[in-house]
């Protein structure tokens, strides 16, 4: 059983989350130039789509885990290995600081998941059926 206090301190990623991509986000996806669609495009729909979906966490936090491990998973690959490589061989330029730096806000996510929760409920506990 989860308190509510730890439910509540939940909800923070929740709420950066959504708070984060609705002043970062939301505004390049609502007024963008009419131009040729590239990769730029589906990284910012996909971080909006996960700053809208993230206020469902603010309402279910558990069942929204999935969610928050997913920002934490993409965060933590581009980290380990797009910004550290770059980092360690000296190639860090104010550009990459800009998009690396927001991504250290993970740091403040870990204490607040529940793992023994995550891990009974998505790792040791029986899945559905395949048929």
């Amino acid at each position: 059983m989860i308190s509510t206090l730890r439910l509540n301190l939940l909800r923070i990623p929740y709420a950066i989350m959504a708070i984060g991509q609705f002043l970062v986000t939301w505004p390049g996806v609502i007024s963008h130039p009419i131009a040729p669609v590239l990769g730029g495009a589906a990284a910012h729909s996909l971080l909006a789509g996960i700053g809208a979906i993230a206020v469902l966490g603010l309402r279910y936090p558990l069942k929204m885990l999935p969610i928050l491990l997913f920002e934490i998973l993409w965060k933590f690959i581009f980290l380990g290995f797009y910004a550290l490589p770059l980092w360690r061989s000296g190639q860090m330029d104010p550009d990459s600081w800009e998009n690396i730096w927001p991504c250290f806000i993970i740091a403040i996510f870990f204490p607040l998941i529940p793992w023994r929760y995550v891990w009974t409920t998505f790792v040791t506990a029986k899945g559905e059926p395949w048929k």
